[in-house]
C-alpha cells in the first residue's frame, strides 16, 4: 500500500499487459556483446573441430547456443529485463532462470570438453593443471558446489544485496553473471559430461537435487508468507498505480521462483538418469566380457590378446574418451 510519504509521480514503464510481454524490449550492449563473442567463440571452435576430422553432436551445439545463451540474452533484454526495477515477480524470474535454467544448457553443451579439444597441447596443459587443482576439487565437492547454489538465493533476498542490485547496475550485471557461473558450477560437476576435477556416483546427484528442490520450496513459502517486503522501501517509492500490490507481487515472485525453480530440475533429473543408464549398460557389458573370458579359459579355449577386455570399471569412463577424434587430440598432448 502506497502512504503519503511515498507519493510521487510515477516515472517507470507502462502498465504491464499482454501487449507489453511481447513488445516491451532493451537491449543492453554489455549482454550482447557477451553472447555474442562466447556463441562466436563456441560456433568457431566446434567448426574448427569438425574440420579437422572430429565430431560434435548438434544438440550440444543448440543447448549451449540457442537454449543456454540464448536464454540469458531473452530474460536481460525482454519485459523481464525492461520490468526488472519495477516489478518483483520479473526480477524473480530473471534470477531463478539465470541460476537454474541457463547454467544447466550451458553445462549440456559440454564448453569445457570443446575447449580443451581445440587447444594447443601446451594451453590444455595448463587448463587440465587447474582443472585437477586442490581449489578445484574443493569447489566442486558435492556439498560445497549444492551449498553455493542454495545459498546463493537465500543470501541475495534476505540481505541488502537485492536492494542494492536494484539501484546500482554494475551490480546486478555483477549479480547476473554469479548466478549463471554459480549455476554452471553446480551443473558441470554434476552431470560430468565435461572433465571435472573428480567423478562421483550419479546417484548423489539426484538425492542433492531432491534436497535442492525442498530448500528451494522453502525459500519461495517463507517469501510468500512473511510481512516483511523485500526491498519495501525501493518498491514503495515507485509510486506505482497499477498492476499487484508490492504484497501480492512478492508472493507472485515466490511462486515464481518455486515453480521455475522445481521444473528446472526436471531434465536435470533426466540428464542424471540418462547418465546412470549408461554407466550401468558400459559395466554389465564389462561384466558379461569378464565372464566370457573366465568360461573360456576354464573351458581350455584360446583367448586373443586383443578380445581380453579391461578389468572392470566402477565408473564409466567419459565419452569423450571413446570418441576416435577427441581421444586422439588427447592423445597429441600427452
Amino acid at each position: 500500500m502506497i502512504t503519503p510519504a511515498h507519493l510521487a509521480a510515477y516515472h517507470g514503464p507502462s502498465p504491464l499487459g499482454v501487449v507489453q510481454v511481447f513488445t516491451a524490449w532493451r537491449v543492453d550492449p554489455v549482454v550482447l556483446a557477451i553472447v555474442l563473442l562466447t556463441a562466436a567463440w563456441y560456433l568457431r571452435a566446434v567448426r574448427g573441430l569438425r574440420r579437422d576430422g572430429g565430431s560434435w553432436p548438434r544438440a550440444r551445439t543448440i543447448s549451449f547456443v540457442a537454449l543456454g545463451l540464448g536464454s540469458y540474452l531473452l530474460v536481460k533484454s525482454s519485459f523481464l529485463g525492461v520490468y526488472q526495477d519495477t516489478l518483483f515477480w520479473p526480477r524473480a524470474v530473471q534470477n531463478i532462470w539465470l541460476l537454474m535454467v541457463t547454467p544447466l544448457m550451458l553445462a549440456l553443451g559440454a564448453p569445457v570438453t570443446l575447449l580443451l579439444a581445440t587447444l594447443s597441447p601446451a594451453a590444455r596443459g595448463r587448463v587440465e593443471a587447474v582443472l585437477h587443482s586442490r581449489p578445484a576439487r574443493f569447489v566442486t565437492f558435492p556439498l560445497i558446489s549444492s551449498a553455493l547454489l542454495i545459498a546463493t538465493p537465500i543470501t541475495l533476498y534476505f540481505s541488502p544485496w537485492y536492494e542494492l542490485s536494484l539501484r546500482n547496475g554494475v551490480v546486478d550485471g555483477l549479480l547476473h553473471v554469479q548466478l549463471v557461473l554459480t549455476g554452471f558450477l553446480y551443473f558441470w560437476s554434476r552431470l560430468q559430461l565435461d572433465p571435472v576435477p573428480r567423478e562421483y556416483p550419479q546417484i548423489v546427484s539426484v538425492w542433492l537435487t531432491f534436497a535442492e528442490v525442498i530448500l528451494d520450496a522453502s525459500l519461495a513459502v517463507t517469501l510468500a508468507l512473511t510481512s516483511h517486503l523485500v526491498a519495501g522501501d525501493h518498491y514503495l517509492a515507485l509510486a506505482r498505480d497499477w498492476g499487484p500490490s508490492p504484497h501480492v507481487d512478492q508472493v507472485i515472485g515466490a511462486g515464481c521462483l518455486w515453480l521455475i525453480g522445481d521444473l528446472a530440475g526436471l531434465p536435470f533429473l533426466v540428464a542424471l538418469l540418462r547418465r546412470m543408464m549408461r554407466q550401468d549398460e558400459a559395466e554389465a557389458v564389462a561384466i558379461d566380457e569378464e565372464l566370457d573370458r573366465r568360461a573360456a579359459e576354464e573351458a581350455g579355449e584360446p583367448v586373443p590378446p586383443g578380445d581380453a577386455p579391461a578389468p572392470v570399471q566402477q565408473t564409466m569412463k567419459p565419452w569423450w574418451e571413446d570418441d576416435p577424434a577427441m581421444a586422439e587430440r588427447f592423445r597429441r598432448g600427452r
